[in-house]
């Protein structure tokens, strides 16, 4: 099994899901693991476990964040797509054509 360390910001959508719902209250200090990279620095990070790799998620002030607003964020991203869809479905109507006649006049100026 591949054992990747990454940060939350390039996780796939679907790794994402899956750490918001591993720790949707957040992480504790039993969910954190240590490791010690060569230099000798230390990285913490929790674990995502899929069917052939486990993710070391680093992390961070960031990634706390990430997980409290994560609905909050999905909401957000949802609504801007439900309005441009409205838009483009609305963008058109009510508007008049301009005619041969008015765009040779524009093409003047």
């Amino acid at each position: 099994m591949k054992r990747i360390l990454i940060d939350y910001k390039k996780l796939d959508h679907k790794v994402a899901a899956q750490l918001i719902d591993l720790y949707p209250d957040g992480y504790g200090d039993d969910d954190i693991v240590s490791i010690r990279k060569p230099n000798g620095e230390l990285i913490e990070a929790v674990e995502v476990k899929t069917p052939d790799t486990i993710y070391l998620v680093k992390i961070s002030r960031s990634l706390s964040n990430f997980i409290a607003n994560f609905e909050e964020t999905i909401e957000k991203e949802l609504d801007k797509v439900l309005v441009a869809s409205e838009f483009e479905a609305d963008s058109f109507e009510g508007l008049e054509s301009t005619s041969e006649e008015d765009m040779d006049y524009y093409d003047n100026y």
